[in-house]
């Protein structure tokens, strides 16, 4: 069925079917989600376990290796992460894509399961989750109260403010920065413990039992069923003076005789301050398939509505994602617009009709706002990914369009009226059309299809740009030719070929009859393109240039809060002066606003301290990354502080990962590897893990003596742990009082924390009474590692290289040459993760989708055709394509990365599309008009350039845009891919315009011969 014919004769259904699909994809855009990204579902099952006290090594041997045995015998396991720091062990199992994540849960906790046994008794519940990419908080506040304290307000925040924002939809968790948790301490006097001959741990578990509410049975009191209850526990924090305790050796005591009792908080662990000024700040994450904008708006208007309710109080927005993701859509859209605007503008310059321009700019929306119906159905988002495969395909959907107008116009100046030229022209070129469309589909649509975490973002890019595609072919194939048919007016003059045109064909004559020469020149120009790609830096991701950054500052291990912020305010004192910089948000101990999504296992840590610092707009400064260089040589002036700079995303860190199981050896390479790292130059801040050791105090008991007394290494670590910090928190009493509980701790004085020899003398009991710890026990002074990470099942080191605006492919390259690299000892080996196993597979994956492109091409070819080899004509373009692309990223500085992928990708679709315009008419030509092979070619370079060059223009118009940054949007990603299709388009239109039609005779020769030897079998005429 002629579909343009039918659409012709029936205008007013196929203009009802336009309205109606119109309608529809408004629908269906209103009813989509704004994201930054895509949400995508790793199946990465993130095991987190507590055992309060524990130290990283004890961690590793009683629950990290069990556990990373067993877990290495389920199916589809990729890699196994493990971090162990104070207390926590979080094992990270990362799964192969294939498997589905809540296979991978379930999976994953039958495995825990199994084991539990084998584990700690006292260790609590291991917690199974799946990493969830979206739990990032995107939002953080600060909040101030006249009326309220500090720990009012805390309590404000926990209980008011995250009841009010969990009721918006969309909002994932409200997690509180700085404050405090109100706490009872209980601060024993040791002298009269000692005296006493008791412990804290046994005044911390007698009060524990007795300060408790508890069920006691049931009575039938009157027939009727009475619960009977224990109700021992007190309501205020004055009470519990009051309260007598027996102690183990027969004595009683009021407790408020021997502590000092306080309604207080506990030691803070986390801080926070808004320009220097100390705050209590809370940070807001959306929750899974929710949108950033959306999410944003009811955050605001709940906190709005809260500060209504509550005069005193009021919120200061402190880091924001919502504002760039708002600016990445409003650039997006205004690049939409401006570059459909300027394509239209080119098919103006060619055709000099409004009419018939006006007919080219209505294919544009009708081709974007169906494709909205598909992305809707198949639960896609409006976010980066979508809205660049739009903008890319921009120049592409008025392509068809103009080939249809283009030729419909030619007729009219045959004096044709409008019906018949429309009638005509739509038949004539109809193969080509479809032809073309079929080829960027198969371009495009493989992308979906990739693997690897790449490959999960690209899904939403494949399927939207083929689906933009596909409607565009629609567009030119139903309402362009009734449009023209029933608007276009009969043309009033004759063709006449514009100058450029006869010099045009005067060039295609010179290279048909010198073929060899225009082949050899050809294949030089390919070399000469292939050359240029080793002078090019590839990486994974360019580097942004958004309007936030970071400044990480880790102190040495067992710095106290008190020393971070120090070193915090000495940071923001530096930084202070800088002119760029519109606010700093500071989070000490804790807070992961604006941290790195993939950095999985960290906790909170007190000396540890991230500045999250707001710019000034991206007109009003400079490039962020020459920034962030001047910050680092700023904060070199903190003595011995780590610092790092940078937001820790894709594109501004390489992690460099040395693996092994002998822990002395693998030390001692990563100390050499990390001196001759400090040696290349241009790189920002280098930090590693080797050298996180801190001091401890270390007991040994003397087995003997604690045998013959009785006494447990349970029994010493309780006493300790008790009397220095308090038990564990779920052995504390609690003090039920405003709808929660407030836990009691009991410990000794802090006084004792500093003397050493009061600690041997601490009494220990035993069961044949209490003895000084120092007569079962030896105490020294010792060193451990504050963190302890592995990588499938063995010890390993990082180093978290700041790339510093240098390319990671380069800094890979120079990395790889290092001699401590080259000569590693045996059994320790270089691990890939992270930016740089992704940029492996990317290449892999991309490699893959160009290749099964090129064959879908041949295939979509060969069925449209009807040919074997001529489809070789038309893949010919694609070499030369490539040159520009490669001199465009060159001369533009620009890395060889993803959005450098995803441009050659484009330019595989579109070097293809010139081609099959002029070989689809040659072939036409030769066959219906009987002309001669050299007359046919000339015919259909005649015939064609317009519009190829039309299309041309179109497109690089509709890329300018990108290419320049024109919006709010940041052109860190899309610059380097419209660099590369503008410099391919080049390249690619002018030289095939010329060795296209050279290529037809060489492979119609081939044709000729196989089908005098092979009796027609190849390019059998119909």
């Amino acid at each position: 069925m002629n579909v343009s014919a039918w659409s012709i004769r029936n205008p007013l259904p196929a203009c009802m079917i336009f309205v109606l699909l119109t309608l529809m994809g408004l629908f269906s855009f209103h009813q989509m989600k704004i994201q930054n990204f895509p949400d995508i579902d790793l199946p990465t099952v993130v095991v987190t376990t507590v055992l309060e006290g524990a130290t990283p090594s004890q961690l590793e041997n009683d629950v990290a290796r069990k556990m990373e045995d067993k877990l290495a015998t389920v199916q589809g396991i990729k890699h196994i992460f493990s971090t162990l720091e104070d207390g926590v062990a979080t094992v990270t199992a990362q799964f192969n894509l294939e498997k589905p994540t809540q296979e991978a849960v379930d999976d994953v906790r039958s495995a825990i399961s199994a084991i539990r046994n084998d584990l700690p008794a006292d260790i609590r519940e291991p917690v199974v989750t799946k990493l969830e990419m979206a739990a990032q908080p995107i939002l953080a506040f600060t909040v101030h109260s006249s009326r309220m304290d500090q720990t009012d307000l805390s309590w404000f925040v926990d209980n008011e403010v995250a009841k009010a924002l969990l009721a918006v939809p969309g909002v994932g968790a409200v997690n509180r920065v700085g404050g405090f948790e109100r706490q009872v301490k209980i601060e024993l006097d040791p002298v009269l413990m000692q005296g006493l001959d008791a412990t804290a741990a046994e005044i911390s578990r007698k009060l524990r039992d007795i300060q408790k509410e508890l069920s006691g049975g049931k009575t039938e009191l009157g027939k009727q069923n009475q619960p009977i209850r224990t109700l021992g526990a007190v309501k205020t924090a004055a009470e519990l003076g009051n309260i007598q305790i027996p102690l183990n050796n027969g004595q009683v005591i009021t407790l408020s005789d021997v502590a000092t009792i306080t309604d207080t908080y506990a030691d803070p662990e986390t801080i926070a301050f808004m320009d220097g000024g100390p705050v209590i700040a809370f940070e807001v994450s959306r929750s899974r398939g929710a949108g950033e904008i959306e999410v944003g708006q009811g955050v605001v208007e709940a906190l709005t509505t809260l500060q209504g309710k509550y005069a005193d109080i009021e919120f200061e927005k402190a880091f924001d994602m919502v504002a760039p993701v708002q600016g990445e859509y409003n650039g997006s859209m205004h690049m939409l617009y401006e570059g459909a605007l300027l394509a239209v503008v080119a098919v103006w310059l060619f055709l000099r009709n409004v009419r018939a321009t006006l007919i080219s700019a209505v294919a544009l929306p009708m081709s974007i706002i169906p494709a909205f119906i598909g992305m809707y159905f198949l639960g896609f988002t409006v976010n980066v990914v979508t809205l660049l495969a739009l903008s890319l395909v921009v120049g592409i959907l008025v392509d068809d369009a103009i080939v249809e107008v283009e030729n419909i116009v030619r007729h009219l100046r045959m004096g044709k009226t409008p019906y018949q030229a429309a009638m005509e022209a739509a038949d004539e070129i109809g193969l080509a059309v479809v032809a073309t469309t079929f080829s960027l589909i198969a371009v495009f649509l493989p992308t979906a299809f990739m693997s690897g975490i790449a490959g999960k973002f690209f899904k939403q890019f494949g399927w939207t740009a083929s689906l933009a595609v596909f409607a565009s072919l629609v567009v030119a194939r139903m309402l362009t030719p009734m449009m023209c048919a029933y608007i276009l007016k009969p043309a009033v003059r004759e063709d006449k070929d514009a100058a450029w045109m006869r010099g045009y064909l005067s060039l295609v004559k010179k290279c048909l009859h010198h073929r060899w020469i225009t082949v050899i020149l050809s294949g030089l120009f390919f070399i000469g393109s292939i050359m240029i790609v080793p002078l090019l830096p590839t990486g994974f991701m360019p580097a942004d240039d958004t309007s936030q950054t970071q400044v990480y500052l880790e102190l040495p291990p067992g710095s106290q809060i008190e020393e971070t912020t120090e070193a915090a305010n000495h940071a923001l004192t530096l930084l202070a002066g800088n002119p760029y910089i519109e606010g700093i948000y500071t989070s000490i101990g804790g807070g992961a606003a604006g941290g790195d999504m993939f950095a999985i296992g960290t906790t909170q840590d007190v000396r540890k301290a991230t500045l999250t610092i707001l710019l000034k707009n991206r007109g009003d400064r400079p490039v962020k990354q020459v920034l962030e260089n001047e910050f680092r040589d700023l904060l070199l002036q903190i003595p011995g502080v780590r610092v790092k700079v940078g937001l820790g995303g894709s594109g501004e860190k390489y992690v460099l990962v040395l693996s092994g199981d002998n822990a002395d050896v693998l030390q001692e390479a990563a100390l050499n590897v990390g001196r001759e790292l400090r040696t290349i130059g241009g790189l920002g801040n280098i930090s590693s893990t080797a050298s996180l050791v801190r001091p401890e105090i270390e007991i040994y008991p003397k087995y003997d003596l604690a045998a013959e007394y009785g006494v447990s290494s349970v029994a010493i670590a309780d006493t300790l742990r008790v009397a220095t910090s308090g038990d564990y928190e779920v052995a504390l009493s609690k003090l039920n009082v405003d709808q929660r509980q407030v836990p009691i701790v009991v410990s000794l004085q802090k006084w004792v924390l500093e003397d050493i020899d009061f600690l041997n003398e601490l009494k220990v009991p035993g069961s044949q009474g209490s003895v000084p710890l120092s007569t079962i026990a030896d105490i020294r002074l010792g060193a451990g590692p504050v963190v302890v990470n592995r990588y499938d099942r063995a010890r390993n080191i990082n180093f978290e290289i700041e790339l510093s605006g240098q390319a990671l492919g380069d800094v890979i390259k120079k990395v790889m040459q290092l001699p401590s690299i080259q000569q590693l000892p045996a059994g320790i080996s270089i691990v890939s993760i992270g930016d740089a196993e992704i940029m492996g597979e990317l290449f892999e994956s991309f490699s893959l989708a160009i290749a099964v492109g090129i064959i879908c091409i041949y295939i979509v070819l060969v069925l449209l055709f009807k040919q074997f080899l001529h489809p070789f004509t038309i893949l010919a373009a694609l070499p030369l394509s490539l040159g520009g692309a490669f001199l465009g990223l060159l001369l533009a500085d620009k890395s060889f990365s993803m959005p450098s992928l995803i441009g050659l990708i484009m330019l595989m679709g579109i070097a293809t599309k010139n081609s099959i315009l002029l070989v689809e008419y040659a072939i036409l030509a030769e066959r219906e008009k009987h002309i001669s092979r050299y007359e046919a070619l000339l015919d259909a370079c005649h015939k064609r350039a317009r519009p190829i060059l039309m299309t041309t223009l179109a497109m690089g118009a509709g890329m300018v845009p990108l290419a320049f940054g024109l919006s709010e949007a940041d052109p860190g990603f899309r610059s380097p891919m419209a660099i590369a299709v503008i410099g391919g388009l080049i390249t690619s239109t002018f030289l095939s315009l010329l060795v296209i039609p050279v290529v037809f005779t060489i492979v119609d020769d081939i044709s000729l011969f196989l089908q005098r030897h092979f009796g027609g079998v190849f390019n059998k005429p119909e």
